[in-house]
């Protein structure tokens, strides 16, 4: 039972839950759903689906750094808010086996997965199915309270297992119908995206999540390529489309050949899942949650991602034009606060400010997908 008191620092919270700057595209997910009439996707959500796509080779990255920033205590709780194949926790229970784990993921694969732990045992987990903006609705059910988690750990971005499973549409190297949802339930694929979006929302959503300099130019293919031959369907036709835009072909940072579609699968990976705003909330979640003194681990892949990540942590709005920190916002607002409520306004929320960190070299020529990742890590106050 929440009293008075709890329910309006819940409802003050719920709140806070606000979605920042990237928000301008979310009118597009209601022009698709109402131009799309129908749509059939082949990805697999049955029982042998998801245990055929289980079998996936998930190395978890940066696993020695995340642990010694959490620095895991038998007896203590913490949330591994990407569970995926269970790389992060299989490495806290290592550090501390009486450690209880809540692992939330929103792809049903890895939340079977999750499961498949928990029964197995001896350790305690409780498998979470749902999106890092569901925590807190998941958390009031099973009565976690606000300052009662020791640790969170993020590894943000898709999974090996996704990429890897050709049928759930996220890779440029298998061939598969162009979904990239992470939850198959959810309404809106990338094929959705390609397939009813108008030029400007596909340039904006290219160039923005993707960061690509080529957006007009892909944006224009795209609808060129869908009024000339229908419906774009697949990972490799919306690929070879792209690829015709680049007069030659990109180096990545082990000078591989990068694929130049690779920037705007990015963007539409982003866009369909809103992962850019589902971070800012989850780290909005993960302050409320922690003890004082509590850690926040996050692990990223791009630079959209980190840089969210990198404001959050020092207190920088990231829907301010001018990225103003909250505390200098109070000091220069032209309303009257009284002193408790600037007192609110100005305090830290996150200290031990640490990153971005990166692999080492041993590990990204063990492990090549790691090449990208920065992690952070700060905690509350």
């Amino acid at each position: 039972m929440i009293g008075a008191q709890q329910s309006i620092a819940w409802g003050i919270f719920l709140q806070t839950l606000r979605r920042p700057c990237m928000n301008q595209y979310c009118n597009a997910f209601v022009r698709i759903s109402a131009l799309k009439k129908m749509y059939c996707t082949s990805t697999d959500t049955t029982e042998e689906g998801i245990v055929g796509a289980v079998k996936s080779t998930h190395i978890p990255v940066m696993t020695k750094e995340v642990i010694e920033r959490l620095n895991p205590v038998n007896g203590n709780i913490y949330v591994d808010m990407t569970f995926g194949a269970g790389g992060h926790t299989k490495e806290i229970l290592k550090k501390a086996p009486r450690a209880k784990i809540f692992a939330l993921d929103r792809d049903l694969v890895a939340y079977e997965m999750a499961k498949e732990m928990s029964e197995e045992g001896p350790y305690d987990i409780t498998p979470l199915h749902g999106k890092f903006t569901d925590l807190p609705a998941l958390f009031r059910d099973l009565g976690v309270k606000e300052n009662s988690i020791d640790g969170f750990i993020f590894d943000v971005g898709a999974s090996s297992m996704q990429f890897d499973t050709a049928n759930r549409g996220f890779s440029l190297s298998h061939n598969g119908p162009l979904d990239m949802r992470m939850n198959a339930q959810d309404p809106v694929t990338a094929a959705d995206a390609v397939n009813y979006l108008e030029f400007k929302d596909l340039k904006k959503i290219i160039s923005r999540y993707g960061e690509e300099k080529l957006a007009e130019k892909i944006a224009t293919s795209i609808i060129e390529a869908r009024q000339i031959m229908g419906k774009i369907e697949t990972t490799k036709q919306l690929a070879d489309i792209i690829d015709t835009v680049f007069p030659k072909h990109n180096l990545d940072k082990l000078d591989r050949h990068a694929h130049v579609a690779t920037k705007t699968f990015q963007a539409l990976r982003i866009f369909v899942n809103d992962e850019l705003n589902e971070l800012y909330n989850g780290l909005e979640v993960a302050q409320y949650y922690l003890k004082p003194m509590g850690h926040c681990a996050v692990i990223t892949f791009h630079s959209l991602e980190d840089r969210l990540v990198k404001l959050h942590f020092k207190g920088i709005a990231v829907d301010e034009e001018r990225h103003k920190s909250t505390r200098d916002w109070a000091k220069n607002n032209p309303l009257e606060f009284d002193a408790e409520e600037i007192k609110h306004l100005t305090q830290k929320r996150w200290k031990n400010i640490d990153g971005p960190i990166s692999p080492s070299e041993m590990e990204v020529s063990f492990n090549p997908r790691s090449r990208s990742a920065k992690l952070r890590a700060a905690s509350k106050p």
